[in-house]
């Protein structure tokens, strides 16, 4: 930062551990910074349900002795960030999103919470999501939806249901932030946001101290404005000691040696025909490029046949969702006196009308897809697709009715690991976003092709905030 006391936007992880380590700027500078933007643009952004200002300026000033003292740290430490309001740490508030839980008081603390704690992570506050994590638009009706920062005129969603953390991001509220992902809800967001997100491969993280939406499905990840954060912040996540991750980042070792691996020689599944017609002129357009760009840097690029339509494996995920939070949360949504977001009642009670036979041929379906889809990815290292089907539309244009996430349920389906990256703006001045898709457990291959793209293609730049 060539002025430690203005906050710039494009401050990253990577870039505010390397400012720590070379005295141009200090914790609580940066904290106080990042509070100070909170103040200014989340009464018109609402990405925040609450922040907590005095304890995150203690942690920062903690923080400074500590570098100041010569403490080697990793390069989460001294980090502030958002967390998602459905994330539990003992003694605050967990809404979850709903006005129904305004006076939910955790007794306990998420894991991975924890970890990013002992990392030295700093949080900002709990940032809005939609009620009970169930919807992938991002709006909620009683605690109220926010607002994508690529478009101040009009309100557009800003996709969920990590909706505050993507746009705290996305506006310079926060460097990075956490979410979780059932069936797109930290892909999505991070895609209309102009984000990069990470869904990991399902049991890679810990769900202990997550509000559960679907225990089968849920995943919680990273929200990033870069590859390399979101790398880092996967390892604090996945309980690594701070000083290897920066000795393998400093030396170009585990994970981070896939960084500058590049794509060629990668065989990379492209979009069926058929599955190319669920997009936007401008989506497509977009993820052309992608693909381009992609052969340019020596990637074959091949037309993938999925098994089973994108769409049917969209449905089924959906299905178990609706069961299992029905069995999660169904007594608030019967509860008429409530006041509970009616849209999501809607989806949150169709789960009762299924039965159990109902249920468990799903999950039964749902072994049988993972085998043949992985059939059919072999000789494959990867699949790319756009992470939705079109740029975030006014919110007065959702149809609830219908879920944003054709092309990011099917993996929380599938039990796989994606990566949504930005590509470029569309004629509508919205970010458009690629997703990658990898096999279970090869995290690495989502990172290393993002990498290479975010490396290759021009920055989109940031919001226009005033």
């Amino acid at each position: 930062m060539s002025n430690p006391t203005i906050l710039d936007p494009m401050n990253t992880i990577h870039g505010l551990y390397r400012s720590y380590q070379n005295n141009s700027t200090k914790p609580s500078i940066v904290v106080q910074a990042y509070l100070d933007e909170i103040e200014r643009l989340n009464p018109r952004l609402g990405a925040y349900q609450d922040t907590w200002a005095d304890t995150a300026l203690e942690m920062a000033a903690a923080a400074d002795k500590a570098l100041a003292s010569g403490f080697a740290a990793g390069p989460f430490y001294g980090m502030p960030y958002a967390l998602k309001d459905i994330f539990h740490v003992e003694g605050k508030v967990t809404t979850c999103g709903s006005a129904a839980m305004l006076d939910n008081i955790a007794s306990t603390t998420a894991t991975t919470v924890q970890r990013l704690a002992a990392a030295g992570g700093i949080i900002l506050g709990k940032t809005k999501t939609v009620e009970c994590a169930f919807g992938g638009w991002g709006t909620n009706q009683k605690m109220g939806t926010p607002m994508n920062p690529w478009d101040m005129e009009t309100h557009r969603i800003p996709g969920g249901s990590s909706s505050g953390t993507a746009v705290a991001v996305a506006s310079g509220m926060a460097p990075c932030g956490m979410g979780s992902d059932t069936g797109g809800s930290i892909r999505l967001p991070a895609a209309y946001c102009g984000l990069v997100g990470l869904k990991v491969t399902a049991g890679r993280l810990p769900l202990h101290g997550i509000m559960s939406l679907s225990q089968s499905l849920d995943t919680p990840g990273p929200i990033a404005q870069t590859v390399l954060d979101c790398l880092i912040m996967f390892d604090v996540l996945d309980g690594r000691e701070g000083w290897k991750i920066a000795q393998d980042m400093d030396n170009g070792d585990g994970l981070y040696a896939v960084l500058n691996k590049g794509v060629s020689g990668l065989r990379l599944g492209s979009l069926a025909d058929s599955e190319r017609q669920q997009c936007s002129e401008d989506m497509l357009a977009s993820y052309d490029v992608a693909l381009d760009r992609l052969r340019a840097m020596g990637a074959e690029i091949t037309p993938f046949e999925n098994p089973v339509s994108y769409g049917d494996m969209a449905d089924d995920n959906g299905m178990i969702t609706a069961v299992e939070a029905f069995h999660n949360h169904g007594r608030f949504y019967k509860n008429p006196d409530l006041p509970m977001d009616e849209d999501v009642r809607i989806r949150m009670l169709s789960g009762e009308h299924y039965h159990a036979h109902d249920y468990f041929r799903v999950l039964q379906q749902r072994k049988e897809t993972m085998a043949a889809f992985g059939d059919a990815m072999r000789g494959f290292d990867a699949l790319v697709m756009p992470s939705s089907t079109s740029t975030a539309p006014a919110l007065t244009n959702v149809d609830q009715a219908v879920s944003p996430g054709y092309f990011t349920r099917p993996f929380n389906f599938l039990e796989m690991c994606g990566l949504s990256l930005p590509i470029n703006l569309a004629s509508d001045g919205m970010p458009t976003s690629l997703q990658i898709v990898g096999k279970a457990h090869d995290e690495a291959m989502c990172l290393r092709i993002g990498a290479a793209l975010e490396q290759d293609l021009p920055p989109i730049g940031r919001p226009d905030l005033s």
